[in-house]
């Protein structure tokens, strides 16, 4: 990856008094795939709606490839794409006729364009078939041919799974790493699904009361080469076991379902079991896992419900 698609500078938005979006700055790389998290009432949907124009900045600015929104909004939003909500089309006109229609929206949209992005999304089969036979799944694959007709170089998908079933999300992230990986499209997705965002996507940013409260790489590659693991392991007996490590490692571990778990880098491991043994304490068995998207997400926002 290469170069900025998009940069929030110092974004703000007000609505009356409050300010409701408060110095966002973010950048967002060519041919990558990033995940917009957070809470209820964070401000995901403002901030996506000031990025493609839909609501006014208070503050700040927000660049596409370089042009400002503000003072080149024409030239900027040519280089964006984007599905809010669900994609509407035509019911009663085939695929092919809906984007025909949306391809005149745009100038310099080919025969040989409409027909690249029916491939892409893998809807061959279905483009002279009427969109009101089609599933959620292919209205969701055909929105977002719509939305690359002009070949954007920014994608925006808000909840670009909602309401699919296992198969047509798993359609839906291979159409989306494709973009990004062949393509160089940057694509940003605002979505509930963390497991989908695991699998989908690059980096995620995480929003909370209006403040970027941090960005991480999903599969970040560890600097540190014994990273602090989540550990569980299922022992007998369980009271002596919590005892023992604390007495002989200062680790303080939680019991639940015959198990405990406490965190611990994996190089302590060998000696944190040689222990409970020469304590007497059987050990049957040893799980040892990296945080997922969900540990960091919930740390990060630090409560137990989101949106």
């Amino acid at each position: 990856m290469a170069g900025s698609a998009m940069e929030l500078i110092n974004l703000n938005k007000k609505i009356g008094s409050k300010k409701i979006i408060k110095d966002l700055d973010l950048e967002i790389h060519k041919g990558e795939v990033f995940g917009f998290l957070g809470p209820n009432g964070a401000g995901k949907t403002t901030t996506i709606r000031m990025m493609v124009g839909l609501m006014g900045i208070t503050d700040g600015d927000v660049r596409i490839l370089g042009k400002s929104v503000k003072s080149d909004f024409k030239g900027a939003i040519r280089e964006v794409g984007a599905i809010v909500e669900n994609p509407e089309m035509y019911p009663f006109m085939t695929g092919m006729q809906n984007l025909k229609h949306f391809a005149r929206m745009s100038p310099g949209v080919t025969k040989e364009r409409i027909n690249q992005v029916i491939s892409l999304v893998g809807l061959e089969n279905a483009i002279k078939t009427k969109v009101g036979r089609y599933s959620l799944g292919m209205r969701q694959r055909l929105g977002i041919a719509q939305a690359l007709l002009h070949s954007p170089s920014v994608l925006i998908l808000d909840e670009p799974t909602n309401g699919l079933d296992p198969a047509g999300i798993r359609e839906i992230r291979k159409y989306i790493r494709r973009l990004a990986d062949e393509d160089n499209v940057a694509v940003i997705i605002s979505s509930h699904l963390l497991s989908e965002i695991e699998l989908m996507c690059d980096r995620i940013g995480v929003i909370k009361n209006g403040e970027l409260i941090g960005i991480q790489s999903v599969h970040e590659q560890q600097t540190d080469e014994d990273p602090e693991r989540q550990i569980r392991l299922e022992v007998d007996p369980v009271e002596n076991a919590l005892k023992v490590l604390k007495a002989h490692h200062g680790i303080e571990a939680g019991e639940k379902g015959g198990f405990i778990s406490f965190t611990a880098k994996k190089s302590l491991m060998p000696g944190i079991v040689t222990t409970l043994v020469s304590e007497d304490i059987l050990v049957y068995r040893v799980e040892v896992s990296s945080a997922s998207l969900e540990d960091k997400f919930f740390d990060l926002i630090g409560e137990n419900v989101i949106g």
